[in-house]
């Protein structure tokens, strides 16, 4: 695909946006639901490449299961197949098999799964001989992906003897952790959490209806673009301030940053508020998956800042903390990493990349989603290409046509 050429030149920011359901909430809905036999309708699921993925795997159509970049869909599928009868090929893009699931199979195949790597040891792709599982205790490095965690608890009712996770070290993206617990729990599953211990006893899902919210993480992107235009509204669709989501800290976090919110019963409102501070020390260790739309906006407005809590980003889709350094670089923005998974900006420029023929900054997507949307709101100060602009699909396949809804009369897309 062509790369998505903006420039919003004196952008008019007020909006309506109906922002995709959670694909956090999305996926767990679908395997809890699955676990539970029902066959009750999730209203509301994401349209996202991950959740489609996971709904055409949950058919269980086929013996083998490609599931291209979807991360989250690979977690929890190695779990729910390894307890489900039948021989499993579970693979996915080239990068995937690039991502470590090592620490997610070994603690499986403890509690009575069968599972072999049918290439690289640690990597996908996996082959699974699915069966009745029967749990006990396990020992996790707490430091772990959230989603190795998740995958584990939600399969933990049906093991014969329950299931006992002792986190040990640091436990990072507790609210993710939380989230699978309260949507357990929704489904009627009791779960104890004490400390770093998660008790899960032998249980049945009941079914029950269930309504996916909207994404709080999608979100993100557009309070980055009310605060690097610094006027204007944006009502945001779907959102609620008790959320499930840990992403929802954003609306706290961006009003050191010149937005304001107010909640209202089917969304809420971004509104500037004219503060901007200084220097933004902060650990995103709850809250990873935000750490792209902070540092571009820091960026941008020329805030220095000291991120913390960033070591989950170097096995995502990419190396995040790299690809950040990199196209940042191409802006004049000269970031360095104090230390394993830290990102800092101490206020240091040189001059920005154009390029020579269009005077635009062409920006690398590294095939990840959230590359593309955190630097789309350069545009507000840049003209800007964004290459490989499909990568959206995987969580918010409108970005883009609702990006172009900044400001018509001003915008200069050539797309």
């Amino acid at each position: 695909m062509e790369p998505k050429h903006l420039y919003f030149p004196s952008a008019d920011i007020h909006l309506d946006i109906s922002l995709p359901a959670s694909k956090s909430i999305s996926n767990r809905a679908l395997i809890i639901n699955a676990l539970s036999g029902s066959r009750s309708e999730i209203r509301n699921l994401s349209d996202c490449d991950d959740t489609q993925v996971l709904i055409r795997a949950l058919k269980l159509d086929q013996s083998i299961i490609d599931v291209g970049a979807a991360g989250t869909a690979m977690r929890f599928l190695t779990a729910y197949l390894a307890m489900t009868e039948g021989e499993w090929t579970l693979t996915g893009s080239e990068r995937m098999k690039q991502r470590p699931v090592k620490l997610l199979v070994e603690a499986l195949n403890n509690l009575g799964a069968e599972i072999q790597y049918l290439d690289k040891n640690g990597f996908p792709p996996l082959f699974i001989n699915g069966k009745k599982l029967k749990g006990g205790t396990i020992h996790l490095d707490g430091s772990v992906s959230s989603q190795y965690i998740s995958a584990l608890m939600m399969t933990a009712p049906c093991m014969q003897e329950g299931l006992n996770i002792v986190l040990e070290g640091e436990i990072i993206s507790l609210p993710y952790i939380l989230m699978t617990m309260n949507m357990m729990k929704e489904f009627g599953v009791e779960v104890k959490f004490l400390t770093n211990r998660i008790e899960i006893a032998p249980q049945f899902y009941k079914p029950v209806d269930f309504t996916v919210e909207s994404d709080w993480s999608a979100a993100s992107y557009w309070f980055e673009i009310l605060s690097i235009a610094g006027e204007g509204e944006i009502f945001l669709k779907g959102l609620h301030q008790n959320s499930y989501q840990g992403d929802s800290k954003v609306a706290e976090l961006f009003d050191n940053l010149g937005v304001a919110v107010q909640y209202f019963s089917d969304g809420v409102l971004l509104m500037p508020n004219k503060v901007n501070i200084d220097y933004f020390n902060y650990d995103f260790i709850n809250q990873p998956d935000l750490a792209q739309t902070f540092v571009v906006c820091c960026c941008l407005k020329k805030i220095p800042f000291h991120f913390k809590g960033l070591n989950s980003l170097k096995i995502k889709e990419t190396d995040r903390i790299e690809a950040l350094k990199t196209e940042l670089a191409k802006f004049g923005f000269l970031l360095t990493e104090p230390a394993a998974g830290e990102l800092a900006w101490s206020g240091e420029k040189k001059e920005a990349c154009h390029f020579e023929e269009t005077g635009e900054i062409f920006i690398e997507t590294y095939d990840d989603h959230r590359m593309a949307m955190a630097f789309a709101p350069a545009a507000l100060m840049f003209p800007v290409a964004i290459e490989h602009p499909e990568v959206v699909s995987k969580s918010y396949p409108t970005f883009w046509d609702d990006i172009e809804k900044i400001d018509k009369r001003e915008c200069k897309s050539v797309n």
